[in-house]
């Protein structure tokens, strides 16, 4: 058989397809000083007994700490550790300045808040081509819960669960011919959207105020001096707009105040009345992460800002301090 000429490029790039979670792998060299590096290389191999392995390529640096350390463990980033990753896959600088580190069950270093961590016994170092494997006895462990830090295609990445039940295909209901279905992005947005703002209208209901008002003193919140015009370019992306006559109606609710002939500003009653708004929104998204995860929510948050960013018309930017008065 003819061989086939090996594209390494390519090959990395398919291997990158398969998602895994970060690790940083901690040791003491033999003089006592701590390394540690990143690495996504870690797999288990046995519950009983309890094993796992991770691989280090034969160039590295640390080679020869681990090969001879007696001790070594793993961690398992959360997704709030990305700095600390990047921190520990560089060289030449002190990887554990500033490290939280806690007391395991050897003298190797055990960083703090993570979303698991193994603290093993060195067993045996496999030959596996241009790496070395080494693969551990768990002496202990222990996880909480954190959404863990993924990688894919060369990229930090965030995972989202899907939902529990299994969706069986066969039942569906057949779709009409305009494929207007649940499974379509616009309806899942916009329902999840006014099911939130569902709970925020009781809040609104309560001090006789509409949609557009609840917009307005938000945007106030934010960009403290506007005029009628300025704060409409805010709000045309929701659909609402306010009027002459709403903004007469918010200074006779002593929400907002004239600065000069043109531009508002909210009073203390509004800024109050705008932070009751902004924790009823907070207690309404804690609720959700409680239901959802924080991992899940994190995800959600992460794929909306950037659905907002590829579908933006050209807004102004809300959090500029351009127009803010100094």
């Amino acid at each position: 058989m003819a061989q086939v000429e090996f594209d390494n490029q390519a090959f990395r790039q398919a291997l990158g397809s398969f998602t895994t979670g970060v690790t940083i792998i901690t040791a003491n060299a033999p003089d006592g000083t701590p390394v540690g590096l990143t690495a996504n290389s870690f797999n288990s191999v046995s519950l009983d007994p309890p094993m796992v392995l991770w691989s280090l390529a034969k160039t590295s640096l640390s080679v020869a700490a681990f090969s001879e350390a007696e001790h070594w463990n793993v961690h398992v980033l959360s997704q709030h550790q990305q700095d600390l990753s990047n921190s520990f896959a560089a060289k030449g600088e002190d990887k554990f300045s500033g490290t939280k580190l806690e007391t395991g069950i050897s003298s190797a270093p055990l960083i703090a808040d993570c979303s698991a961590r193994f603290q093993c016994r060195n067993m045996v170092t496999h030959d596996g081509g241009d790496h070395l494997i080494f693969i551990g006895e768990v002496l202990g462990f222990d996880h909480q819960p954190l959404p863990p830090l993924v990688f894919q295609q060369g990229q930090y990445a965030m995972t989202a669960r899907k939902p529990w039940e299994a969706v069986n295909l066969s039942s569906e209901p057949t779709a009409p011919e305009c494929s207007y279905n649940e499974d379509l992005l616009g309806y899942l947005l916009g329902r999840s959207h006014f099911q939130m703002l569902y709970r925020m209208r009781k809040v609104f209901d309560e001090q006789a105020l509409e949609d557009s008002h609840f917009f307005a003193l938000s945007v106030m919140n934010i960009q403290q001096k506007l005029d009628l015009e300025q704060l409409n370019t805010h709000l045309d992306y929701t659909g609402h707009s306010v009027s002459e006559d709403d903004m007469k109606f918010l200074v006779s609710q002593d929400l907002i105040s004239k600065v000069d002939e043109e531009s508002y500003q909210l009073t203390s009653s509004g800024r109050e009345t705008s932070l009751h708004h902004i924790a009823q929104a907070k207690a309404i998204e804690e609720e959700l992460i409680d239901e959802l995860g924080v991992g899940d929510v994190m995800a959600l948050k992460l794929l909306l800002k950037r659905l907002i960013h590829k579908t933006d018309p050209g807004l102004p930017d809300l959090w500029s301090t351009q127009d803010k008065p100094l």
